[in-house]
């Protein structure tokens, strides 16, 4: 670049020159995506086609209804009146109520700049025919629940993306950024532009956080232990006890593979590996790899046996133990119910309780993701898994980002390219951006079985080693966490499991959503948990009759834990196990990124 130094007036002619070397930049990266055969790549989640043709038979089905449509156009015309008049007052000094005001939570609009008359009626514009365009869509007579389901995502995408924030020219706040700097945060925005679209090899890669703040192992998922087993889809960590005795009972965690076990171990405050740990748990977790085409023949099944089945085995072995707890984190939950169901076929019981975090095994109403799951867009997906071995990491990135599109994407368009800002180091953006793939076979199992054909709560629905599964044999003391904002496992959808297990079942919802209501430790003090002793079918009764409790759930489950952990021991070192020691945690597998 030009060597400006830091703090000195911009020259025009220099930046324009940058300008022009970061356009012949970005041109280069994507012509060499060309040459190497990329560009020909076209998959892509959601496929265009399929948004083009959810749109146009939404349209089509408008159009049939001409009453209706001209209705919501009188609407939207009155809606606007109602807001020029509001600004008419405002120009004229007077005090006025807002007409549109923006959902809670939603910080695109924040900023004071907003709040000046015209940028103030734009704001109110954009909001107003947003939430017009949305009902509009919703309410489209005649579509089936799929197409109406995508026509509303997709919808919503939109309109998120033509938001006024999103636009140097309609942005107040990099506007004033921009003429403050003398056109310094536009050069630096471009600049980061190109970087990430060097950084995508020829596709736009937009950079959430600072990645360099971070070393696995050193400030993120640092909590001690050792590698204590391996194979081809896991590795096993043992971690170290910090307290003198500890519980009998080991305890194996089975992480989700759609993430990376660390946001479980992100930093030591907020670890709950090292709560665990801290509380006399001799403490196990499943690394798994982050597969490649070659693994591409790896099934469900595999990740059953290779997984937590192996685990166990291992964890005999480490500890003398056969005995021992399980807690399964969304799709590993999944893999636990499944488990557990086969082990019940079989008369195996060594698992002697069983916790599900935000796990699903009852897919009718399986939250957002449904809207990716119908025979067409999996017949475009088992194409390419088929090419490619299996679901790169980019696109399972880009499905849950648009899940969260202003926070995960729009958030991070507008702070490093129109205001030309650095990402932040938060860990928990960079576990986010630490993505991995699916192996071609696991996944098209996965999505037909589960999401699509919702076999696994149907009695020998699913087969898993030869034995027809039955989520009613399972006799298993059973803990469920779900939480109350949860996008990707609805809460009152895992709620449905509360009326097929066999054995005692406590079901908690925490606070917030996924991630953030279950990494809550008791020193956050942030999101309260209900409990309710009974379990009514209808979950809307549950909580009708569920007691709000302040501060987090993890001391009540390990109340629950208790009973089932076992007598105090001794503290167990992995280095003096029953099994050599691989590596130090957090393992090789985990420091596997994605790289397409």
């Amino acid at each position: 670049m030009s060597g400006k130094k830091e703090g000195a007036t911009p020259d025009p002619v220099m930046m324009w020159g940058d300008m022009a070397q970061l356009a012949l930049r970005a041109q280069k990266a994507m012509f060499g995506a060309m040459a190497r055969g990329e560009g020909g790549d076209m998959f892509q989640i959601p496929d265009p086609v399929v948004v083009t043709q959810t749109m146009m038979e939404s349209g089509m089905k408008l159009m049939a209804d001409p009453a209706k449509l001209a209705e919501a156009q009188l609407d939207f015309l009155a809606n606007q009146t109602r807001l020029m008049q509001n600004v008419t007052k405002r120009l004229r000094g007077e005090e006025a109520d807002p007409v549109a005001a923006p959902p809670k939570g939603d910080k695109r609009f924040a900023d004071e700049a907003w709040n000046e008359p015209g940028y103030d009626a734009l704001r109110q514009s954009y909001l107003l025919g947003a939430e017009w365009l949305k009902k509009l869509v919703h309410e489209t007579p005649g579509l089936d629940e799929q197409t109406r389901r995508k026509a509303d995502f997709f919808t919503r995408l939109m309109v998120d993306a033509v938001s006024p924030s999103n636009f140097l020219a309609t942005n107040p706040v990099a506007q004033k950024a921009m003429i403050e700097s003398r056109g310094e945060t536009l050069r630096k925005g471009m600049e980061h532009l190109v970087e990430d679209i060097e950084r995508g090899g020829g596709r736009l890669s937009v950079r959430m956080v600072d990645e360099t703040a971070f070393e696995m192992g050193r400030n993120i998922a640092a909590s001690p232990g050792k590698v204590v087993y391996q194979n081809e889809l896991m590795q096993l960590i043992q971690y170290s006890p910090s307290t003198p005795e500890v519980f009998e009972r080991p305890l194996l965690i089975i992480p989700p593979w759609i993430n990376k076990f660390y946001i479980l171990d992100l930093r030591p405050k907020n670890s709950y590996i090292k709560w665990l740990v801290d509380q006399g748990l001799t403490v196990f977790v499943i690394s798994w790899i982050n597969p490649g085409p070659e693994l591409a023949h790896k099934g469900f099944e595999d990740y059953m046996n290779d997984g937590p089945m192996a685990a166990l085995d291992a964890i005999e072995k480490v500890v003398g133990d056969k005995k021992a707890n399980v807690i399964g984190y969304c799709i590993g939950g999944t893999l636990t119910a499944c488990m557990l169901a086969w082990m019940a076929a079989k008369g195996d019981d060594r698992v002697v309780s069983a916790t599900y975090f935000t796990a699903l095994t009852d897919f009718e109403e399986a939250g957002e993701l449904k809207v990716f799951i119908d025979e067409d867009q999996l017949a475009l997906l088992e194409r390419h898994l088929e090419t490619k071995g299996c679901l790169e990491g980019r696109h399972m990135a880009q499905v849950f980002n648009l899940l969260r599109d202003n926070d995960l994407i729009w958030s991070f368009v507008v702070n490093n390219y129109l205001l030309g800002k650095e990402p932040m180091p938060f860990d928990l953006l960079y576990w986010n951006a630490d993505s991995t793939r699916m192996p071609a076979m696991m996944h098209r199992f996965y999505l037909r079985n589960f999401y699509l054909d919702n076999l696994l709560v149907k009695p020998g629905g699913i087969t898993m080693g030869g034995v027809p599964l039955d989520l009613r044999k399972i006799e298993t003391p059973t803990y469920m966490l779900s939480t109350r904002e949860d996008h990707i496992a609805p809460w009152k959808a895992t709620y449905s499991a509360t009326q097929l297990y066999a054995g005692p079942v406590r079901f908690v919802l925490s606070g917030s959503g996924h991630i953030a209501g279950v990494i809550n430790p008791p020193s956050s003090g942030k999101y309260p948990h209900w409990i309710n002793e009974s379990l009514p079918a209808d979950p809307d009764a549950w909580l009708a009759g569920a007691q709000e409790v302040a501060g987090s759930w993890w001391t009540d489950w390990m109340a629950w834990i208790t009973p089932h952990a076992g007598a105090k021991v001794p503290a167990r070192d992995p280095a003096k196990g029953g099994l050599p020691v691989i590596e130090d945690a957090p393992g090789a597998y985990v420091k596997l990124r994605a790289e397409g």
